[in-house]
């Protein structure tokens, strides 16, 4: 169940985190936005990033083997680094209308993934 919830919030917080990063470069798109200065845009992206954290440290602390959880201190990071690609690919397909997935982003999913796996390998 602890490995089931860290993931879940690992997924929100990656979430968030992407939007605060990438997002605002979409939504110069409104018109509001678009006349808003960078210290604006920034203070915006912090705004959204706080609900990041707010989901990225109860994964780490409930899901690390030392707090009674299922993962070791590599194996987080590694779930976090895939999960981030994921959700920024995700989010770019849908949008980025001008990004594609190509034959090279496949073949490095297919890397992280075997990262994971020795990664996780005893």
């Amino acid at each position: 169940m602890k490995s089931f919830l860290t993931i879940g919030l690992l997924v929100l917080s990656n979430a968030f985190m992407t939007m605060a990063w990438y997002g605002h470069l979409k939504f110069k798109e409104l018109s509001w936005f678009s006349k808003l200065g960078l210290f604006s845009v920034i203070l915006i992206s912090w705004g959204i990033a706080l609900f990041e954290y707010c989901f990225q440290v109860p994964a780490n602390r409930i899901g690390f083997k030392e707090n009674g959880g299922p993962f070791s201190l590599v194996e987080l990071k590694v779930i976090q680094e895939v999960i981030t690609l994921v959700i920024f690919m995700v989010f770019t397909l849908l949008f980025f209308k001008t990004e594609t997935f190509r034959w090279n982003h496949f073949v490095g999913f297919i890397f992280l993934v075997l990262a994971v796996y020795f990664i996780f390998r005893k």
